[in-house]
């Protein structure tokens, strides 16, 4: 071997290493972040207690499937309309309305809207952008029934 050939690029086992063990660095460091970012922009709970919120879950749902009530939702020129109506088609005039408007992605960005019954529907001010929003409705019938549903509301 001449001395130029020893000048030249040669792959030892100390490189082999710093090679493997910070490829898998990069690797873990992607991971954890994208781990945090997941836990920390949406917590994952739909109830406190998922239990406890099984124990009259089946009663519930009949006594909310037996309203036969119809949710639509839409956006126009800033106003978040919530249509709900009975089977015959007809406004539902509830007791109680309470809803909060979130990304479907993260919390961040939720909003309870003033809902106000006009012309035969709940209407609000709401300023949002185009995507993929939820709805997280509670409302209670005038016969004291519950209703929770999530309305799913796509934005162009």
């Amino acid at each position: 071997m001449t001395q130029e050939q020893d000048k030249g690029f040669r792959m030892t086992g100390r490189k082999v290493v710093i090679i493997a063990v910070s490829s898998f660095g990069v690797i873990l460091a992607a991971n954890l972040t994208m781990a945090f970012n997941a836990i920390s922009t949406f917590p994952g709970l739909e109830v406190d207690n998922s239990f406890v919120a099984s124990q009259n879950f089946n009663q519930e749902l009949a006594e909310q499937l037996a309203l036969g009530w119809d949710v639509k939702a839409s956006h126009d020129d800033g106003i978040l309309t919530l249509s709900i109506t009975d089977p015959e088609g007809e406004p539902v005039r509830v007791a109680y309305l309470d809803a909060v408007l979130g990304a479907a992605t993260h919390v961040r960005s939720d909003q309870t809207p003033e809902f106000r019954f006009t012309d035969g529907a709940y209407r609000a001010p709401v300023e949002i952008g185009p995507g993929n929003w939820n709805i997280r409705m509670h409302a209670v019938a005038q016969d004291g029934t519950e209703f929770r549903q999530r309305v799913v509301l796509r934005l162009d």
